[in-house]
């Protein structure tokens, strides 16, 4: 079992720039793919990046350029750094982790379904 905790959520005017961190804790002597999905209201959970178990890292194409997604193995963080956010950025951020396993990994393709331990979400507000 892994335990994941957001942080870094807030409000942030359009264009504007903020920093997700995820803290992992537990069993962390295995290894994850980790990586960020998003939720708006009324919307379906979607993926926004992912870090797989080799450091390789895939965005859904509306954060490309903008958003940065990175893991510290030392600290069992992961961030993602999100820049110039439009207001379409809103919604509650959610990180998530999959077991590293053979094979093509669920969660580095951006797949709710590939997400073996969720977080609790932080949100971001962007506005006007």
């Amino acid at each position: 079992q892994v335990q994941l905790a957001e942080s870094g959520g807030g409000s942030v005017e359009t264009g504007g720039s903020l920093t997700l961190s995820c803290k992992a804790s537990g069993n962390t002597n295995k290894t994850y793919s980790m990586g960020w999905f998003r939720q708006a209201p009324g919307n379906r959970r979607e993926g926004v990046a992912a870090v797989d178990c080799d450091g390789a890292t895939n965005y859904v194409d509306s954060v490309q350029g903008r958003f940065t997604v990175s893991r510290d193995n030392a600290k069992n963080t992961l961030y993602l750094q999100m820049n110039s956010l439009k207001l379409e950025d809103t919604a509650l951020y959610y990180c998530a982790a999959e077991t590293c396993h053979p094979g093509p990994s669920l969660l580095f393709t951006l797949l709710v379904a590939g997400g073996d331990y969720w977080g609790q979400g932080t949100q971001v507000t962007v506005s006007p």
